[in-house]
């Protein structure tokens, strides 16, 4: 086999490998957010807040929860690359 397929293989295993940890780390972080926020936020409950509605709680809460999964998915694509860099080197 050619040099370069096999480097391509490693690149596809790597990047295979990163993505599927990153993903299970994904989802495990996404579950975990909302709990975080909840203790930084003792005194109020957002899900009541969000059902009598108050948008100024939902908003917050959706920015907060969606900064944490776009920070999460920086990582995962991270993960990727680092795998394709490394399969091909």
């Amino acid at each position: 086999m050619n040099e370069t397929v096999i480097n391509i293989m490693w690149a596809v295993i790597f990047s295979g490998v990163g993505a599927t940890l990153g993903i299970f780390v994904f989802v495990r972080a996404a579950s975990k957010l909302p709990q975080i926020f909840d203790k930084l936020t003792p005194n109020i409950n957002e899900g009541k807040e969000i059902v009598r509605g108050n948008t100024a709680v939902a908003e917050y809460y959706g920015r907060i929860v969606a900064a944490g999964i776009l920070g999460l998915s920086v990582i995962i694509a991270a993960a990727v690359i680092g795998g394709i860099i490394a399969g091909l080197h």
